[in-house]
């Protein structure tokens, strides 16, 4: 990793291959390059999410995370080599706790909707399970170690979390909540109220 790129057109994958961190060539359909394109992809959807308005908290959390998913790429692009420590998912697992802990308990399903800032963590949640899937695909075929796999299913829940914050959080003090799903269950709750 000590390398840094000087040339960004090197037109060596014009043959549909791409070049991994121990300089072997891999086609760019491989699973271990979809697995990096859906953390890259991931982390490119915080940097959109990073540009709303948000408690300092989740933006310093987000911002750390963002170095993880690099990490994480890095990691996926040496075989066999190892950049993502188990701490950091423990940094997700506290992050989880004390967001969580802050929240009203959910009633019902909610909708990925609310404020842009909440709907772009949903947005990153389910890319964040993509690329979950992609690790795990690749696990089929690669022996991997259980961090990056337990990171992304963390930071999905994480992001899930993190919505609902995001949903509660506005620059004019108003209170904010989650977006309900409308069930058949629920309507049927309000029409016996009514």
């Amino acid at each position: 990793m000590g390398q840094r790129l000087t040339q960004i057109a090197t037109r060596t994958g014009d043959d549909g291959t791409t070049g991994l961190g121990d300089n072997t060539r891999v086609s760019k359909n491989s699973l271990r390059v979809h697995a990096m394109g859906e953390v890259d992809e991931l982390n490119s959807s915080i940097g959109v999410l990073l540009c709303e308005d948000m408690p300092d908290a989740v933006r310093t959390l987000l911002v750390e995370v963002q170095h993880q998913l690099f990490n994480l790429g890095g990691e996926l692009s040496i075989p066999g080599y190892e950049l993502l420590k188990a701490q950091a998912v423990l940094v997700l697992d506290q992050a989880l706790q004390t967001h969580n802990a802050a929240l009203p308990r959910l009633q019902e399903f909610i909708l990925p909707a609310g404020t842009r800032a909440a709907a772009l963590a949903h947005v990153s949640r389910t890319i964040a399970r993509r690329a979950e899937r992609a690790v795990v695909a690749l696990e089929g075929q690669e022996a991997l170690k259980d961090t990056p796999r337990q990171y992304l299913n963390r930071l999905s829940d994480l992001l899930f979390v993190l919505a609902r914050v995001l949903n509660r959080h506005r620059s004019d003090g108003s209170a904010g909540d989650d977006v309900y799903w409308k069930s058949e269950r629920m309507a049927r709750a309000d029409g016996a109220q009514d």
